[in-house]
């Protein structure tokens, strides 16, 4: 299992109200709500492996280069300001137990999720409520577990999940961003091009290859199309290591998580988490024997 970090910390932090404080008036809102949802996805999944990617770069140079729109109207304030501190606590305690946690210098959490997605095999669950990692859905091996709705109603997002929505092929949904624009990211896309003229240009053409090579597309949006390839969808070239592959039966830091837990007054969602790291564990140990 792969989880968008940052994305589940953001739908923590709004999910939770922020009077929610630590001993010393501190908010934890984020931390108690993303312990739960991992905790939760565990116990509802029950992956053979975690990893958690972060954003070590919100906005990244090599996008903005290429369209300078990029998240731009983010920039005054990415991040709420009670988040901030409480991403580092996240991380903290992550470590503490023993789940682990990747980020690349110059990229976000959704390029290393793509980017470790080479490097590991079997079936892989994305955990995000991000539709950018629509993108690497890949039957029968990559589906997304959708979290819009929260972790209680996650949406399996799978070819046909993604056909269903867009009446596109399974596999181009980075095609269709592309083309049809993100304003919540600042991409325009093509002028002129809607989701709706997206999805039957895809469907008429095959892939944005075959609709520049009909000759539908002027210059300037076949400009466009080449930088957005680059900077609108995630891209595979974070430099990552190879996962541990493993669960966390035992905490890694006993007396830092209990410190960690005792500063902010977290114990119940450690204690979840710990719980189900602990069973599916032991479920997979039992597995592997019989």
């Amino acid at each position: 299992m792969l989880v968008d970090g940052s994305s589940l910390m953001f739908r923590a932090f709004f999910g939770i109200p922020v009077t929610v404080r630590s001993p010393k008036g501190e908010p934890v809102n984020a931390v108690r709500g993303f312990l739960d949802m991992m905790g939760r996805l565990i116990i509802d999944r029950r992956p053979g492996a975690v990893v958690v990617a972060t954003d070590e770069d919100w906005r990244p140079a090599f996008r903005v280069a290429l369209i300078p729109s990029y998240k731009a109207h983010r920039v005054v304030a990415p991040i709420p300001l009670e988040l901030i501190p409480q991403v580092t606590i996240i991380e903290g305690v992550l470590e503490a137990i023993g789940v682990e946690t990747m980020g690349a210098e110059g990229f976000e959490a959704e390029d290393v999720i793509a980017s470790l997605l080479p490097k590991v095999s079997g079936t892989v669950e994305i955990v995000t409520g991000d539709r950018d990692l629509f993108a690497l859905v890949r039957d029968p091996e990559v589906r997304v577990l959708y979290t819009q709705q929260g972790i209680g109603k996650i949406q399996v997002v799978d070819e046909a999940e993604i056909e269903r929505r867009y009446a596109i092929p399974g596999r181009a949904y980075g095609e269709f961003a592309v083309l049809r624009g993100d304003p919540s990211d600042g991409l325009p896309g093509v002028s002129g091009i809607g989701e709706k003229t997206a999805a039957q240009l895809l469907r008429r053409y095959g892939s944005l290859d075959g609709l520049i090579a009909s000759g539908r597309l002027d210059a300037n949006a076949i400009a466009y199309v080449a930088r957005a390839r680059q900077a609108g969808v995630p891209v595979d070239r974070a430099p990552v290591p190879s996962p541990r592959g493993e669960l966390a039966a035992i905490p890694a830091d006993p007396r830092r998580l209990d410190q960690l837990t005792d500063q902010y007054g977290i114990a119940s969602p450690v204690e979840h988490l710990l719980r189900a790291l602990r069973g599916q564990a032991e479920r997979r140990s039992v597995t592997v024997k019989g």
